[in-house]
């Protein structure tokens, strides 16, 4: 049960003390327990949990529930390149209109994001545009793999981003002593796309024209299974940290679990919620995405393992396509779904219907990639962290609508879909950026900060 904020010892704060916000009467989840509260926030930063003071501006929460901010550790947003189907505006504005409050930015963009020049492009595009925090992975490449430990320490980079199977773009790092290259240069976490080259050439011929269901048959269990056996292999001869991204078979999560000292996981919504004996028949080419949606079997087997403790993440994958261009002809068709806006929705309601905790979503959400990637003041509420908050009602009944999308590409899997639990604002180091499906007046995100790359001032 929630516990008042009146219990001795819980405030921090007294009457003569002035903030710049509070945040009333909301159920707050704190790392210990979930307590109804107040929050005051000063300069950008969480001042005290409880008591009493004076604020620049009030937030009443009364009935809804403090998360700490939401971050998203994989999404696509297209820029520079395919801006007609997002950009990191209108990415990051789907991010905060569904209460995410920082990114992880993908680098399979055109040009590659695998350059500081590249980097520092991003950067300077993002600025006084983006609406969330983030930070931009550095692509692997041939070309740059002894540089990656210079590269992943680079301000406002998430680390290092290898593909070892083909998807959406030209990185490739496909064969084993260059992964090997890759991984003994630098110390940071490498996240990985974990899909078999060698075998998805194979079996090109598995794929049957106009039948996007055949998709999950050419790209089956053993071409993410033997990727990541191989990712983990080379892990342990390097000794080098891996981060699997959207995990999709239960024999994945059981052999990372074998690895725990090296390796961590990620899943995403999509995986965890469509089955592709209804999904491929429902939404055609819509519900292509790489490694694919599977079996019902294969979705329960991935909660069995949310139970276990498995995985770390849950990432959203936001990759958006045109309409245009995913009511192709399979295989002409891309793979990708747009994701980060109903990210946290999609996750509320399977809290709702006892799939998870809340607070194991907290932790896949915001604990999760803190402790992971070393993200300064951010993944809890506690004084001295960054005022990050996604605020949700988790007794909304709502629907998705098309109107409420902010994507560039115009669609989702779930538009139509009816869920428990609604993201209702977003703050983002104290700004009120989000309330009411209501934008602020101007985007306020920056760059995320990591204890790899920070320098503290001395």
């Amino acid at each position: 049960m929630p516990q008042s904020s009146s219990t001795p010892g819980s405030a921090a704060a007294t009457a003569h003390d002035s903030y710049d916000l509070v945040l009333k009467g909301g159920s707050v989840v704190l790392p210990d327990a979930t307590v109804v509260t107040d929050v005051y926030v000063r300069n950008g930063l969480i001042a005290a949990i409880g008591g009493s003071g004076s604020a620049a501006r009030e937030l009443d929460c009364t009935g809804l529930t403090i998360l700490p901010g939401v971050i998203d550790t994989q999404v696509h947003f297209r820029e520079p390149g395919a801006v007609e189907n997002e950009d990191l505006e209108s990415g990051s504005r789907a991010a905060v209109l569904g209460g995410v409050t920082g990114v992880f930015e993908m680098p399979n963009t055109k040009p590659t994001t695998s350059t500081p020049e590249a980097v520092a492009d991003k950067l300077a595009r993002a600025k006084n545009r983006m609406w969330c925090d983030h930070a931009f992975y550095v692509g692997a490449t041939i070309d740059n793999a002894d540089q990656c430990g210079e590269l992943e320490q680079l301000p406002g980079t998430a680390g290092i981003k290898v593909f070892m199977g083909s998807s959406t773009g030209n990185l490739l790092v496909s064969e084993d002593d260059m992964l090997e290259r890759v991984l003994r240069s630098g110390r940071r976490r490498v996240a990985i796309h974990a899909e078999d080259e060698a075998r998805l050439k194979e079996r090109m011929d598995q794929r049957i024209e106009g039948d996007p269901s055949s998709h999950p048959v050419w790209r089956d269990d053993e071409t993410a299974l033997r990727a990541t056996t191989r990712a983990l292999r080379l892990a342990r001869k390097t000794g080098r940290r891996v981060h699997i991204l959207h995990i999709t078979t239960p024999q994945e999560l059981a052999l990372i679990s074998q690895h725990r000292d090296i390796a961590s996981a990620e899943v995403t919504p999509q995986h965890l919620t469509l089955a592709g004996e209804e999904a491929y028949a429902r939404l055609g080419t819509f519900a292509q995405m790489n490694p694919p949606i599977r079996s019902g079997a294969h979705r329960d087997g991935l909660w069995h393992w949310v139970s276990q403790g498995m995985p770390d993440i849950i990432g959203s994958d936001h990759a958006p396509h045109s309409l245009e261009a995913k009511g192709k002809p399979y295989p002409a068709s891309p793979s990708g779904m747009p994701g980060v806006q109903t990210l946290l929705p999609l996750m509320l309601n399977h809290v709702a219907n006892n799939r998870l905790t809340l607070r194991r979503l907290v932790d896949l959400t915001s604990a999760g990639p803190q402790r992971l990637f070393g993200l300064v003041r951010k993944g809890r509420i506690a004084v001295g962290y960054d005022a990050d908050f996604s605020i949700v009602d988790l007794k909304a009944r709502w629907t998705i609508d098309q109107s409420w999308l902010a994507s560039k590409c115009g669609w989702s899997p779930f538009t139509g879909e009816t869920l428990m639990g609604r993201p209702v604002g977003t703050i983002i180091r104290g700004h009120q950026v989000m309330w009411e499906g209501t934008l602020a007046d101007k985007a306020v995100g920056e760059p995320l900060k990591f204890d790899a790359t920070d320098r503290p001032a001395t």
